[in-house]
């Protein structure tokens, strides 16, 4: 059964679900997801593909009603960065449960190692994508423009 309302008069099957309640309240029960566990071995994507489909790893590809396809999105240096984030992302999750697979690690040397690479490049052309990343220059150029969301579809100024 239900608490009891809090005002007086008030229907005694409405659940009083406030945000104030500070706890879970009775009406508010928890759901039990099912979801698929990576298996070892496993081919993934390439890391444009990954982005596109919201996950490295095929059989976690699971049907998205507002997914984005990758043709619609031009490949520019910044989009290609993100992707590679993306992969590196997925990668760490993976090897958090998947600690002794070696494939999956040296996959994400790889990707660590094309990463580091694409935002030394991006970052010699369009200035610095963080503010750390400032700390390498000779001024504070993190503020200048444009933004890196701010370049025109090739990724120019």
């Amino acid at each position: 059964m239900f608490p009891k309302p809090d005002k007086p008069g008030a229907d005694m099957e409405t659940p009083s679900c406030g945000a104030a309640n500070g706890v879970l309240p009775a009406c508010a029960p928890l759901a039990t997801p099912n979801v698929p566990f990576q298996q070892m071995g496993a081919k993934p994507y390439d890391h444009s593909e990954a982005l596109e489909n919201g996950t490295l790893f095929p059989g976690l590809n699971l049907p998205f009603h507002l997914k984005v396809k990758a043709a619609n999105v031009p490949m520019t240096p910044l989009a290609e960065l993100q992707a590679l984030e993306f992969v590196l992302v997925e990668l760490g999750l993976y090897l958090d449960t998947h600690q002794d697979d070696a494939q999956a690690m040296e996959l994400y040397r790889q990707y660590a190692a094309l990463e580091k690479e694409g935002r030394a490049r991006y970052e010699a052309k369009y200035g610095p994508l963080t503010q750390s990343a400032t700390a390498q220059s000779k001024t504070w150029d993190w503020v200048c423009d444009p933004w890196p969301w701010n370049l025109r579809e090739g990724g120019d100024k």
